[in-house]
């Protein structure tokens, strides 16, 4: 991915999918295409799989803790 969206949630009661799943609405209504990439930090990762949906979460370490970049991975453009 060279260009995404950085997202910032940081509400300690919500869980990673619903703070992706947040940001991929917005994304999806900002851009008028569907997200299929989020990059996090690697601390955010629970110890168990997350991200069902069609969404790829990798994680990342430039990426700021409570932050996503949201976006299409390029090779599937």
């Amino acid at each position: 991915m060279d260009t995404g969206m950085l997202w910032f949630d940081n509400d300690p009661k919500v869980e990673l999918d619903a703070k992706i799943t947040r940001a991929a609405d917005y994304y999806r209504k900002k851009f008028g295409q569907a997200p299929n990439l989020c990059l996090v930090n690697p601390a955010m990762l629970p110890k168990e799989k997350q991200g069902k949906g069609k969404i790829e979460i990798r994680p990342s370490a430039i990426i700021l803790p409570n932050h996503m970049w949201i976006g299409v991975d390029k090779k599937e453009i």
